[in-house]
């Protein structure tokens, strides 16, 4: 063999060498960066652990809040109801008691009121017989037409006393 050839043996080997020394610390290196992320990725994956079972605590948490909001305004609804349905019924039966002349309805005179044409004394004298007050009583259907403007008038305050609960209720609760 020639110096050269010997050289160049030299140089190949050398070059072997160098080639699998570096092949294999590129294994080892890829073998720890493994490592390295494998536990990367589970502290990753246990912190998506936590993220995701403190949503899910969130939510679980929410859903229990509107369920007992949802309870507590369908309650709130049924006594709103209730109310609203004997208001109605009181009212029908009023109605229906002014219809048949079982009541009428009557206003107080003024029995100071010279144009009244009251002739009662408004003081009881010595004989000792206490006069009422004088009284009015209404025309059938205007009496009608007042408890009617009644019933309105009384659903309407039902309605905002429903209103009035519904928004405390909703506003103490966030």
């Amino acid at each position: 063999m020639t110096p050269v050839q010997k050289l160049a043996g030299l140089v190949v080997l050398t070059l072997v060498l160098m080639a699998s020394a570096a092949g294999v610390t590129w294994q080892v290196q890829e073998w720890r960066m493994g490592k390295k992320l494998a536990e990367q990725d589970g502290l990753h994956q246990g912190e998506l652990d936590g993220v995701s079972a403190a949503a899910a605590k969130q939510v679980s948490e929410e859903q229990g809040r509107r369920l007992a909001l949802e309870k507590t305004l369908a309650t709130s609804d049924q006594q709103h109801t209730r109310e609203l349905s004997d208001a109605q019924r009181n009212q029908a039966l009023l109605r229906d008691r002014l219809a048949t002349a079982d009541v009428r309805l009557s206003v107080l005179l003024d029995a100071t009121d010279s144009g009244s044409g009251c002739n009662v004394p408004a003081a009881s004298g010595a004989i000792g017989v206490v006069h009422a007050a004088r009284r009015a009583q209404l025309d059938p259907a205007h009496a009608q037409r007042i408890i009617a403007i009644t019933d309105a008038g009384d659903q309407g305050l039902i309605a905002l006393r429903a209103c009035q609960a519904y928004a405390k209720e909703v506003s103490t609760l966030k």
